[in-house]
């Protein structure tokens, strides 16, 4: 049971861990630094690969004036020996002479070959930096307009989610039911005490007779 509990814990954690892998790879700014890894590890190949070069081509350099110099030594040593007539001397030292001079044509080659190649990984390396550099800019570039992405995509979810007209109806609705209130109170105020206000449609005595009064005068005064 313990040994099972294990292996379920190891295979959720290597489940987990490839999972987020997974979601960084989806990243694209997470894509921008795996793809300026790369890059970078391609430029330290490349450099070492011509530095590895460049050791070779200068030991062949320095094997060709090695080889240079026999020939020199070998040329001097059968003038000398045919200025002192020794023959056999001489020609020991001319075979010796055109087998450097022979050996000398081969590493010639070999050291032209050998700088192509320089070349080629000079310039393959200067790509690889460059492209590196252009990266570095487009990674900044691309970086920034991502995080507007995604910001701009955050502000659309918030939106989406947002119930705006949801509560403004409910506003409404609350506001109707307190006018409601308000009107139900107002219309409570007016009939909560019915006979005062019917007393207060009649006059009483001493305005009946003051309009009485009233009418006499007006009457008199028009015989």
């Amino acid at each position: 049971m313990v040994k099972m509990g294990i292996f379920k814990r190891l295979k959720t954690i290597t489940k987990a861990d490839i999972n987020g892998y997974l979601d960084g790879l989806e990243n694209p700014v997470a894509m921008l630094n795996e793809y300026s890894r790369e890059m970078e590890q391609e430029i330290i190949k490349a450099q070492r690969a011509l530095s590895r070069q460049m050791f070779v081509e200068n030991k062949q350099a320095a094997l060709i004036l090695e080889t240079k110099a026999l020939v020199e030594k070998r040329t001097r040593q059968a003038k000398l020996a045919i200025e002192q007539d020794e023959e056999s001397i001489a020609k020991l030292a001319v075979q010796e002479k055109l087998s450097h001079e022979k050996q000398l044509s081969l590493y010639e080659q070999q050291y032209e070959a050998i700088k192509e190649q320089t070349e080629v990984l000079k310039e393959k390396l200067n790509e690889f930096q460059q492209t590196y550099s252009e990266l570095q800019h487009k990674k900044i570039l691309l970086a920034s307009r991502a995080n507007v992405a995604q910001s701009i995509q955050q502000i659309q979810k918030v939106s989406g989610s947002l119930q705006a007209d949801n509560i403004l109806r409910g506003v409404a609705r609350t506001e109707d039911r307190i006018l409601l209130m308000e009107a139900e109170v107002q219309a409570g105020n007016q009939f909560s005490n019915p006979l005062v206000r019917y007393e207060a449609m009649y006059a009483n005595e001493e305005e009946l007779n003051k309009e009485l009064e009233k009418l006499k005068n007006e009457k008199e005064s028009v015989v």
